[in-house]
């Protein structure tokens, strides 16, 4: 397992479908996980510190798992089939729970749990860009900062 960092999440054009995007830890391979609008817009308002007046799903995970005084170690993205990915949650009890990689994410954001990516997973879907094609994820970068969670709309 490969740690990832959050790099963010945009809408691609022209499906106007978001996506996250995660870079491995010490390396130079991207992983683009398409995800639903909901968990764009909670992943964003993770990512920018944004707290609703009341609490969202991931956010209601997060302090269910506080009271009962159970840690999210580790979000483990294990697998890719079908175009489908899919995550494993770690937590503190020994416990494994199947899940989105988007909602994993999303929960990671907000519990500080670190997100691995397998290498088989990185091998399939993992795109690799040179440091000296970094200005292209700096534009990305520059993207995410200009993008609010509203511009994900809203999932009917």
């Amino acid at each position: 397992m490969k740690q990832m960092e959050v790099v963010g999440v945009r809408v691609e054009m022209p499906s106007n479908q978001p996506i996250v995007l995660l870079k491995e830890s010490g390396g130079e391979r991207y992983l683009p996980i398409w995800i639903g609008a909901v968990e764009a817009t909670a992943i964003a308002f993770a990512q920018q510190g944004v707290l609703p007046a009341r609490p969202l799903t991931h956010d209601l995970l997060r302090d269910v798992l506080d009271a009962l005084g159970v840690q999210l170690r580790a979000v483990n993205i294990t697998a890719l089939r079908e175009g489908i990915f899919f995550a494993d949650l770690v937590f503190s009890n020994g416990v494994e729970v199947s899940a989105r990689p988007s909602d994993s994410i999303a929960l990671a954001l907000r519990t500080g749990a670190t997100i691995y990516a397998g290498e088989d997973v990185l091998e399939e879907a993992g795109v690799a860009i040179p440091d000296e094609q970094e200005d292209e994820v700096e534009k990305f970068r520059e993207f995410l900062d200009t993008i609010s969670p509203e511009d994900f709309g809203r999932a009917g």
